[in-house]
């Protein structure tokens, strides 16, 4: 147990650094950065960690991206809910493709509303209530597409069976 402890924590801080290091590769669209490592590190997370490790990596790496510079306040609704969901989809069902649009629905949709008040309250941005899901959806789209190439490249590998058989028997 505690050996898989120690692999679940040194993957999620592999994947935090990947999503610090690779966020100058943003493209700012509006009030908010179209970001689309971070969607792809959500379902990475989704399927070899699970919810509470994408959720936990999500705030981890906005935090830092916000310390940095490098990230902006709205980050934190959107890859959270994007984790949040996506975790829970691949958890109770294993199914790829609707882990896919967990993540697409948990960032576009629920991320982008949570993401209002933060930006009109906190931030002094004046928008629309849905303002925000166009560019949430344009970050996420180029995320899920690189974290469904990069979940079936180690699908091909058949090391995604023995992450499953593990993660059943923890």
């Amino acid at each position: 147990m505690e050996k898989n402890r120690t692999q679940k924590l040194t993957v999620a801080g592999i994947l935090i650094a990947v999503g610090v290091v690779c966020s100058p590769f943003s493209i700012p669209l509006g009030a908010a950065r179209c970001f689309p490592v971070q969607h792809m590190v959500n379902i990475l997370s989704a399927v070899f960690l699970g919810p509470f490790y994408g959720v936990s990596m999500a705030f981890i790496t906005s935090l830092i991206r916000v310390m940095l510079g490098t990230g902006s306040l709205l980050a934190f609704p959107g890859s959270m809910c994007g984790a949040l969901l996506c975790g829970l989809v691949f958890r109770y069902t294993e199914k790829l493709a609707f882990t896919y649009l967990g993540e697409l629905f948990g960032t576009s949709i629920l991320g982008a509303l949570a993401a209002y008040p933060i930006a009109t309250v906190v931030m002094g941005k004046e928008a629309a209530l849905f303002a925000y899901v166009i560019p949430f959806f344009i970050s996420c789209i180029g995320g899920v597409v690189l974290g469904a190439v990069l979940v079936a490249a180690v699908q091909k590998t058949g090391v995604m069976d023995h992450i499953l058989n593990d993660k059943s028997r923890s």
